[in-house]
């Protein structure tokens, strides 16, 4: 099975050794995305929808890059740091999925690594 890493040039991927995605065969895996921009700042900031926006955009591109793309996901897990504001989080996740609607989870957390941030999503695609 021909494995395929794709990195988003992320200051964190070396040292901590990951990949923004990885493809195995038909099946990819999309690490922990937050709303980081590329120049390091935090896109959206105490905007919840916003950032949300900006993760999906993040895995977009990492998916396109892997061949696969949003209608490949089967499967999203949210972090968030305040649960209250679920109607935020999913409404960007409503517009992005409304009619793939793969499994998802939305999960409080006590942080992520860093403050300014307010929720980091994972996903998963099987390309058919």
């Amino acid at each position: 099975m021909t494995r395929t890493r794709i990195s988003s040039g992320g200051p964190w991927e070396g040292p901590f050794g990951y990949s923004r995605a990885v493809r195995a065969g038909n099946f990819v895996a999309l690490s922990g995305t937050t709303s980081a921009n590329p120049d390091g700042t935090i896109h959206g900031a105490g905007d919840a929808y916003a950032q949300a926006r900006r993760c999906f955009e993040i895995i977009e591109r990492a998916l396109a890059e892997a061949g696969a793309s949003m209608g490949d996901v089967v499967r999203t897990r949210m972090f968030v740091t305040d649960i209250s504001r679920w109607e935020e989080y999913g409404r960007a996740h409503g517009e992005v999925f409304g009619t793939i609607r793969p499994c998802t989870t939305m999960v409080e957390v006590s942080r992520l690594i860093a403050p300014e941030y307010l929720i980091e999503i994972e996903a998963t695609a099987v390309i058919e």
